[in-house]
């Protein structure tokens, strides 16, 4: 598991962190915070470099969109879901659960 400070994510700017080996994406929106695995599953490209809209981020390189909540691929040329992880928020600490 690892955290970071729930006021240090500026809404809807995704930061990727590491945690235990795995790159993950977190964004927040509003008061809740997401995290999805931070590689695209079409091209290998870092997710947290893409853009947030609603609750989908878009991979910079080819365009395809992820549900944040679920980790469905929503659009080609992804079509591949996107791991997502547990996150807890706890006196302004972000908690990603990697099993």
């Amino acid at each position: 598991m690892n955290s970071l400070k729930f006021s240090a994510l500026q809404d809807r700017k995704p930061v990727k962190i590491n945690v235990r080996g795995e790159d993950i994406c977190v964004t927040r929106i509003g008061d809740e915070v997401f995290a999805i695995g931070d590689v695209c599953t079409h091209s290998d490209a870092s997710l947290s470099e893409g853009d947030v809209t609603d609750f989908k981020i878009e991979c910079w390189l080819h365009g395809a969109e992820f549900d944040l909540r679920t980790g469905e691929a929503l659009t080609l040329p992804a079509n591949i879901p996107a791991k997502t992880y547990q996150v807890n928020i706890v006196d302004d600490v972000v908690e990603v659960q990697v099993n």
